[in-house]
């Protein structure tokens, strides 16, 4: 986004003091969400920072704004902009921030997927897709009987699918998937990879029950075994706190698993003078190490998400200033049977959660 010259030409000092008066001015019709990546600048200003279950709850509960400003990725905006109230307005100050994650899944190869797996075990399979997905592959979920689900409910929405079917395909994380059915008690040749750009032979994924899509999060396969190996050689007796997204062989190692908001809870449970390698997106993990002093919080490995670090204090005042002006910038718009279809797999969520 192309920012006017007079906001590139403040201080930083000056684009805090404006976006203070700019919230103080709109009161309670703006209500800003930021998630735990987002750079400090911007965190700063949030009414609330949470992960994306904490913060889809918290744009269904945002009664009083007339706008709600996401500081985030575009799947995140998208889930506050059909949870929201009917008339709430969500923007997304930096609109190019898209998760390459949930562009890895598009419904048009979800949807060949299920056909084929619906074929293999008819009526028999029920699809869950990580929060982390477009609007409309959720919607496809949600017409398909299946639900959403975050890193911090995954088993949980497992449990809950399985009550339904057999057999459950899940998009659009490999890892999120594959460590969520290992935990939950599935056996590894019981989980199947559905890679878009190379289908499987249908009948190799025959005894599977668990089908996971060939996904990732880059900032979470960055970490490796030698990662822990060299924390544990540096500090032995560290404790290592990593997020499910994380390779499989790197989660064995952990001694903590956990979303988001669980990384923060290790962090704050863990004793004084403990030494805690967490393996998780850079920006949460340097505000950890200056929220604890008493506490040495390390990077298992510097992993920067570039598109949460789109959005920066410039684009929160100019977003700010458009809603002050009459002129929302960024707007977040989904169309009715999309927002329908994908609002009922994210109230499943809520239910199950």
């Amino acid at each position: 986004m192309n920012l006017p010259a007079y906001i590139s030409a403040y201080s930083d000092e000056e684009v805090f003091a404006h976006i203070e008066q700019a919230k103080r001015q709109l009161g309670s019709d703006v209500t800003i969400l930021a998630h735990y990546y987002q750079r400090d600048e911007v965190v700063r200003f949030a009414d609330f920072q949470g992960d994306s279950l904490e913060l889809s709850r918290q744009a269904a509960r945002a009664t009083q704004a007339k706008y709600i400003v996401f500081c985030g990725v575009t799947f995140m905006s998208e889930t506050a902009a059909i949870l929201c109230q009917p008339g709430t307005i969500v923007i997304q100050p930096a609109a190019a921030a898209l998760c390459p994650m949930a562009q890895m899944a598009d419904v048009e190869g979800v949807s060949a997927a299920w056909g084929a797996l619906s074929a293999l075990w008819p009526n028999d399979i029920i699809p869950i897709t990580y929060q982390n997905s477009t609007a409309d592959v959720k919607a496809f979920v949600g017409q398909k009987d299946g639900a959403v689900c975050t890193s911090a409910n995954a088993e949980r929405l497992f449990r809950w699918a399985f009550a339904r079917r057999k057999h459950i395909l899940f998009i659009p994380d490999e890892h999120l998937g594959t460590n969520t059915a290992l935990a939950y008690g599935i056996k590894r040749e019981e989980i199947g990879l559905w890679d878009p750009l190379e289908p499987p032979a249908i009948e190799t994924l025959r005894n599977c029950r668990v089908v996971v899509w060939k996904g990732y999060c880059h900032v979470h396969t960055h970490f490796s075994v030698q990662d822990v190996a060299r924390g544990k050689s540096l500090h032995p007796g560290a404790l290592v706190v990593v997020h499910p997204e994380c390779r499989h062989e790197v989660v064995e190692l952990a001694d903590v698993v956990g979303s988001t908001s669980g990384i923060i809870r290790a962090v704050e449970q863990a004793p004084t003078g403990a030494v805690i390698y967490v393996g998780t997106e850079w920006h949460l993990v340097n505000r950890l190490h200056y929220m604890h002093p008493d506490k040495l919080v390390l990077p298992l490995r510097r992993s920067v998400c570039s598109t949460m670090a789109m959005t920066n204090a410039r684009n929160l005042l100019y977003a700010l200033h458009g809603i002050s002006a009459g002129r929302p910038q960024g707007i977040i718009s989904i169309d009715e049977a999309t927002a329908h279809w994908a609002r009922v797999a994210l109230e499943r969520m809520l239910e199950a959660s």
